[in-house]
């Protein structure tokens, strides 16, 4: 439809030029003594387009002429622009392939790129961040290399070069980020920590830098520090559940192992999450680790209360031979209560001779000693654990004796021996 119009319009161009210039009978005289110059007036409209149309191609010719020399410099700065994108990409892909040498060799030389267009005042956009990040480049093929004084050098040129605040500042949080992850792989988590340290607040609080503080954290042997940092991560669920669990228990365990008096290990179990403190292996452990301080008996059976309350669950084996162990050890003074809870369990599961023998020490510890001897007669024979099973039997042996009875001394004795053997 554009193309008829265009036609349409040509024809209707021609016949007016045809109707005005075909019967156009002016003339045009120059005077230029003593000579006269008669021209029609076709002719001079001719000879005026012709002109105007000769002197504009002539100024364009000579605008172009005159833009030569810019265009050349405009061609060779773009030609240099497209060498430093290429040096970079090239770098990032060496990187990847694990071709380290080369990667820092074109890291190194889209900054040589990047000043050679510095130096020629070109406007490159984002020049600031392509600067920042073939440093970062050159720095990461370094720590690859193990080299650690050019890692350095280009990591600060990196972080000169970009500014605290601004557009680019994220960039500047990913090189800390990026430098905390070599100084992890260097194992020094002191320099690690301080330089997570000077992160900002919101980026000190992401994912992958609370990862990193948590491995300096245990790194460097800073329990308590680690442990907030797992509790930060488990509550973004930055690990599965299970391996969240794992690690805040293995926590607390080394938590729990590293006081060094009674009172350190109460503040520490005051500080402790409900959840927490009903976790069997982290309870038992700070049970018996408060009864090797010299706590009180008492105490430790409060704290190992959640434990027993939760005993109809199954418990793995080390762990339930653990609890019984440490109720063995701390049962002086045992209150009415406490008595009845094992006595229930005991009632409860009569084919488990741990609890069983149990009883029958707290029994023994309450003086109820005919008791004590008939359900040490049921577990001694089927307990499994040697340590158990022997201590069944010297008490046993010591009841006897008590009672004067010298031949069931001598064999529960004897049975005593042998198990310890």
């Amino acid at each position: 439809m554009r193309a008829a119009l265009w036609l349409l319009a040509l024809f209707g161009v021609a016949v007016a030029v045809a109707l005005f210039a075909g019967n156009n009978q002016g003339t045009v005289t120059l005077f230029w003594p003593p000579y006269r110059v008669d021209l029609s007036l076709n002719l001079v409209l001719l000879l005026l387009v012709a002109g105007f149309a000769l002197l504009y191609a002539a100024l364009r010719g000579t605008a172009t002429l005159l833009e030569l020399p810019g265009r050349a410099r405009r061609w060779r700065l773009m030609q240099k622009e497209r060498a430093m994108h290429a040096a970079l990409l090239d770098a990032m892909t060496q990187l990847l392939a694990g071709r380290f040498l080369r990667a820092r060799r074109a890291a190194e030389g889209a900054v040589a790129q990047e000043r050679a267009l510095a130096d020629a005042r070109s406007a490159v956009p984002h020049r600031r961040r392509l600067r920042a990040l073939s440093h970062l480049l050159a720095a990461e093929a370094s720590h690859a290399l193990q080299d650690a004084a050019t890692r350095d050098a280009h990591l600060q040129q990196a972080l000169d070069g970009v500014p605290e605040r601004g557009p680019d500042a994220e960039l500047r949080e990913g090189a800390q980020l990026r430098s905390a992850r070599w100084a992890l792989d260097d194992r020094d988590a002191a320099t690690a920590l301080e330089r997570l340290a000077a992160l900002p607040v919101g980026a000190a609080r992401r994912t992958l830098a609370l990862r990193a503080r948590l491995k300096a954290a245990r790194l460097d042997h800073r329990t308590a520090d680690a442990l907030d940092t797992a509790r930060l991560l488990a509550k973004h669920h930055a690990f599965p559940p299970a391996a969240a669990a794992s690690i805040v228990r293995s926590l607390l365990l080394e938590l729990v192992d590293g006081a060094h008096d009674t009172a350190q290990l109460q503040r520490i179990w005051q500080n402790l999450e409900p959840a927490e403190r009903a976790m069997p292996e982290v309870a038992v452990q700070a049970a018996q680790r408060l009864a090797q301080l010299g706590g009180e008996p008492t105490q430790v059976r409060a704290w190992l209360l959640p434990v027993w309350e939760r005993l109809a669950e199954p418990l793995p084996e080390h762990q339930a031979l653990k609890l019984i162990g440490v109720l063995q050890d701390n049962l002086d003074g045992l209150d009415g209560p406490w008595l009845a809870r094992i006595e229930a369990a005991s009632q409860a599961r009569p084919r488990d001779a741990r609890l069983q023998y149990l009883s029958a020490m707290a029994c023994l510890q309450r003086e109820l000693w005919g008791k004590a001897r008939q359900l040490l007669g049921q577990a001694a024979p089927q307990l499994a654990d040697p340590a158990l099973r022997a201590s069944a039997w010297r008490a046993l042996a010591q009841l006897a004796e008590q009672r004067g009875d010298e031949a069931e001394a001598l064999t529960a004795w004897k049975q005593a021996a042998q198990v310890a053997r």
